[in-house]
Order: structure tokens, then C-alpha cells, then sequence
């Protein structure tokens, strides 16, 4: 039952994806902690704590139906597999009957950063609500391993990383898992979050992975990425993991799961291993070769270009301009693209650039101080979000823009689907008809700049995006050289009537004669950077740095679209 794979070959298989699509930025080869599940009977004590304290008031999260216990007939390891076994019982405890009994294990081992594989089978029933997850080492949760000692903070100021949940997404496959990231900045229902479709989960084993370094969570099932989570800006509201957390293990019953059939009987987690991986070798060598310097400039960013060697194999980078610093992540030897983005046109600005390897150790020319000016405001910017398709289709659209340098167009496209998977693009030229490769900026945003055009022409350009099991291709739009436009959306009389103050401090206050249904805010590289369906009249902007933004307000079908600028 084992998966006797020699880790080198799967340690190959992360390098290929870290230099091939950089979506694991570190890779992490010491296996430091682990069940294989080797011993049949009771889940090991001396790794395993059962968590079967209720919560205030008598009932677990969610709405949830069961009593977690510690009963052998709702966990044990047999046969080289741990089963979590939720089961329609009445069972009375801490004074409370509920009809329903599963477990919920914590780990007794807490760590921070590296690598996580879980090796598993799901139970697919209506009503069952099996996860993988973890929390901060610091939560203060009633009966938790660790609360007694280490509980400081409530939920969500902790953390929470779901590597797994399943059963709880209405509409979606039932071979759909997700992953999804709570945080103060978003919670319960949170905007980070990202799914995939496995293969035939009520038969097959799969390998739910979590890569975590100091600048990302990365997700990945059977050793293939789906989801990263690095958010922009890493505070106490956007990234509480920086702290320990530890591992969960459980099979809930009802409340979001939906409702329980009377049928039901039982149903089983079986997990093969649990394996957490760190780097525990001693790193007393600093990164050499340091460089830094400027790459594409424009009226609202700066490109700076990074480089440099270490042992480690990875580089962190940090990049401070007046009062901002931002961290980032870069393999060593291969040059790292970091553009700064929301800019103020024609002006100058310092970068001082530091490099060290994850020890710590820092590079003998830290820091590097370089210089930019931003170019005139001549730079013309035209885009548009849409989901029209010539060949397949979106789930969800994209993003364009077309902007002019001089006479050269740079042209970005940015997917804004969940559901695909090893996403490349390729633009096309509609005539004569032409491909060209384009470069991933982050995420899934690519641009490819064309060059010597003439101004005052109009040229015709759509994107490929091809992935995991197909391909689906924008229209064609027009742009016509060295002109700005308004964004390609409808607008709608009502929707359009609403106002607010722009430029802009720290609030969008919004004055709008219909209601608000959800707004996102995008910086000019097509990321999303604010989404908000609560509270939609008055939207905080306050992590944002300084810039021009555009600012989708929807209101039913209805869509505008708006540049803000933020001061």
C-alpha cells in the first residue's frame, strides 16, 4: 500500500515545476517528521492528540452534526492506512446526544515552513465533509493540542491553510478538492482560494501537497501546482504565517456539507502517510554575484532585473522604496523580474535591494541602491475585462490591456479562471495570422510587447491560453496605436450615475442610486488585489500602495469599470 517512490525523483519532478512554471519557490529535501501508519491498532500518542472538547456552546463549527471522539471504531490504523471513521450513532458526551461520531486529530508536532504530502483517500457521500488543514500553533481553541500552553490568539488572527476540503462546494464535480486561505484580511467565506479536479477520488489515492516558504503557499495534488497564495502585501492581516502551525486531520458531518441521508451508514478517510519536509542542513555560505538593475520602464512601474548565486539554490530578494518593502523569491542564477507597479508618473525613485539566502545569510554588497524616473503621463493605456471566447471558453474571463511606449505595445493578458492548470499563452496576430510566445509575468498574467508600430494604426491581437486538457482563445480586440480608450464593458444608465471622490486616502466612499453588489479593484497589470461583497459602499483601501488602479463595480448584470488613483 506504501508509495515507495524514491524522493529524489519527486524532489526532480518540484525543480522541474520551480524552474519550469516558478510556482514552488523553494524546495525543501529533509524529511523531518512523519506517519507511515506502520502499527495496526490505536493512532500513535506519542504524534497524535484526539480533540474532542465542544466548543462554546455545545456545538461544533458550521452548523456540523458529529461528536468528535477517541474511540477506536472512529480511528485506528490498519494494515499500513489510518481510518477516520464518521458514523451515524447516537453518542452522548459532555452532557450533549448527537447522532453522529467521527475524529479530529491534531498533530503533536508544529512547524514552520517546508513541505507537507499527505497521501489519501476521500470519502465522497452527501453530508461528509472530510479536510486536511492546519492552524496557527497559537489559536486559542477549546481542547486543541497546543491552546493550553500556546493559545494568544482567537481565529482567523492565527491562520488557517486548508489543503484539502472536500463535499462542501455545491455545483461543483464530485471529483472537485479545494484549497482555500483565512486570514483577518478574508475569512469564512474567503476570496483565496483555489480548486482542481482529481481523478475518480471515491477509488483513487491522491498526494495533497502544501509547499510553504516565507513568500508563498503553494498547492499541489499528485506533485502538480494549482494554487498559490502571495498576496502583495504581508502583514498581520494578510499573512499570519510567519509562526508555527500544525496539522489536522477529520471527517465532519452536515451543516455546509448539506444534508445527511438518511441512508447513511459510515464513511472513511484512509490516509497511507503523512510526511513533512524542511532544509535542516547548516547554511553558512552567503549569495555572491549579487546584481541589480533596471529593466522596462513606464509612466506607473519599474522593472527591476536580480540576480545572484547561492548554494541554497534559492535567493530572497527585498526591495525598499520610501516607505514600502516587499519580499521576494528568486532561484539561484536565473534573473529575477520584479516590477513595481502603481507608480506616480514622471518621478524618481529609490530602490535599495538586498539579497539573502534562507539562513539568513546576507550577500557581501548589500544593499544595492539604484534609481529610476518614471516616464510622462504620454503613456497610453487601453483594456478591458471580458469572458467572449473564439475557440472554448472561460469559466470566469480575463483581463486585457494594450499600453504605448514610444512606438512599441505592450500587451497583457491576465486569466482570471481558477479551474485551469499549467497555464501557457501565446498571442495571436489576426492578420496576417502569427503567434508569439508570451512571457508569465506572475501568476496567470503574460505579456509580449510589440515593437516599431506605427502611431495612429490599428492592429488586431487576441491570446491563447492553453493548459491542463485544452485550450481556449479570446476574441480579437483593436487598438489603435498610441491612444488611450475607455474600458471595453457596457455600461449601464443607473450603475453609471453612482459617484465617489477620486483621487482617493484611505476609503472609497461610493454614492450609487442602486445597490452594490461586489467590488474588485485591479492594479494595472490585471492583478486582483481587493475583492468585496459586504459592505460595498464603503471599501478600504488602506494596504494599497500609492497608484493608478481600475475599479469594477457590479450591480446584477450590470458592470463598469473605472481607474481610481490612490494617494
Amino acid at each position: 500500500m506504501k508509495n515507495t517512490t524514491p524522493y529524489k525523483l519527486l524532489l526532480s519532478f518540484f525543480l522541474f515545476f520551480q524552474f519550469g512554471f516558478a510556482q514552488v519557490d523553494v524546495v525543501y529535501s529533509d524529511l523531518v517528521w512523519s506517519d507511515e501508519f506502520n502499527t495496526s491498532g490505536p493512532v500513535d500518542s506519542n504524534k497524535w492528540h484526539h480533540q474532542t472538547q465542544l466548543p462554546l456552546g455545545g456545538s461544533w463549527f458550521n452548523g456540523e452534526l458529529q461528536h468528535y471522539t477517541n474511540l477506536l471504531s472512529n480511528s485506528y490504523v490498519n494494515a499500513g492506512l489510518l481510518y477516520i471513521v464518521a458514523k451515524n450513532e447516537s453518542f452522548t458526551d459532555q452532557g450533549v446526544t448527537k447522532q453522529y461520531t467521527s475524529a479530529r486529530l491534531n498533530s503533536k508536532f508544529a512547524f514552520k515552513y517546508g513541505r507537507i504530502d499527505v497521501r489519501a483517500k476521500l470519502p465522497v457521500q452527501t453530508g461528509t465533509w472530510p479536510a486536511i488543514w492546519m492552524l496557527g500553533k497559537n489559536v486559542n481553541e477549546p481542547g486543541g493540542y497546543f491552546a493550553s500552553s500556546f493559545g494568544s490568539v482567537d481565529w482567523p488572527a492565527c491562520g488557517e491553510i486548508d489543503i484539502m476540503e472536500h463535499g462542501i462546494f455545491p455545483g461543483q464535480s464530485i471529483n472537485y478538492v479545494q484549497s482555500t486561505i483565512h486570514t483577518p484580511s478574508s475569512f469564512g467565506g474567503s476570496v483565496n482560494n483555489g480548486g482542481t479536479i482529481a481523478s475518480d477520488l471515491a477509488n483513487n489515492y491522491h498526494v495533497y501537497s502544501l509547499n510553504w516558504s516565507p513568500f508563498q503557499l503553494t498547492f499541489l495534488l499528485d506533485g502538480v501546482p494549482y494554487y498559490t497564495y502571495n498576496p502583495a502585501v504581508k502583514n498581520s492581516n494578510t499573512w499570519p504565517f510567519n509562526l508555527e502551525q500544525y496539522l489536522l486531520l477529520n471527517v465532519a458531518m452536515g451543516g455546509v456539507a448539506g444534508t445527511v441521508p438518511t441512508s447513511f451508514t459510515q464513511a472513511s478517510m484512509l490516509i497511507d502517510y503523512v510526511r513533512v519536509y524542511q532544509n535542516n542542513t547548516v547554511d553558512t555560505q552567503a549569495p555572491y554575484n549579487f546584481t541589480a538593475s533596471i529593466g522596462a520602464v513606464t509612466s506607473t512601474s519599474i522593472e527591476l532585473l536580480l540576480n545572484a548565486t547561492d548554494n541554497s539554490g534559492t535567493i530572497g530578494y527585498n526591495v525598499a522604496y520610501g516607505s514600502n518593502s516587499n519580499d521576494y523569491a528568486g532561484a539561484s542564477g536565473v534573473q529575477k523580474s520584479v516590477i513595481i507597479s502603481g507608480l506616480n508618473p514622471s518621478t524618481n525613485y529609490s530602490f535599495s535591494i538586498t539579497a539573502k539566502d534562507l539562513a539568513g545569510n546576507s550577500a557581501a554588497n548589500n544593499p544595492i541602491l539604484i534609481n529610476a524616473t518614471t516616464l510622462p503621463n504620454s503613456t497610453l493605456i487601453c483594456s478591458g475585462t471580458s469572458n467572449l471566447a473564439q475557440i472554448g471558453s472561460f469559466s470566469t474571463g480575463y483581463n486585457y490591456e494594450f499600453q504605448t511606449n514610444g512606438t512599441d505595445v505592450k500587451i497583457t493578458y491576465d486569466l482570471l479562471d481558477t479551474d485551469k492548470v499549467g497555464v501557457v499563452a501565446f498571442l495571436w496576430r489576426q492578420s496576417p495570422f502569427t503567434e508569439y510566445q508570451m512571457t508569465n509575468v506572475t501568476g496567470n498574467s503574460f505579456t509580449h510587447t510589440i515593437t516599431n508600430q506605427t502611431i495612429g494604426s490599428t492592429i488586431n491581437y487576441g491570446v491563447k491560453f492553453a493548459y491542463a486538457g485544452g485550450m481556449s482563445v479570446t476574441n480579437y480586440y483593436s487598438y489603435v496605436v498610441g491612444s488611450a480608450c475607455s474600458m471595453g464593458v457596457t455600461t449601464f444608465s443607473e450603475l453609471n450615475q453612482l459617484t465617489f471622490s477620486n483621487p482617493i486616502d484611505d476609503f472609497i466612499e461610493i454614492n450609487s442610486p442602486i445597490k452594490i453588489d461586489k467590488v474588485e479593484i485591479y492594479n494595472l497589470l490585471g492583478t486582483m488585489v481587493v475583492a468585496q461583497e459586504l459592505d460595498t459602499n464603503r471599501i478600504d483601501v488602506t494596504n494599497l500602495q500609492s497608484g493608478v488602479f481600475l475599479i469594477s463595480l457590479y450591480s446584477g448584470e450590470e458592470k463598469i469599470v473605472r481607474k481610481i488613483i490612490i494617494k
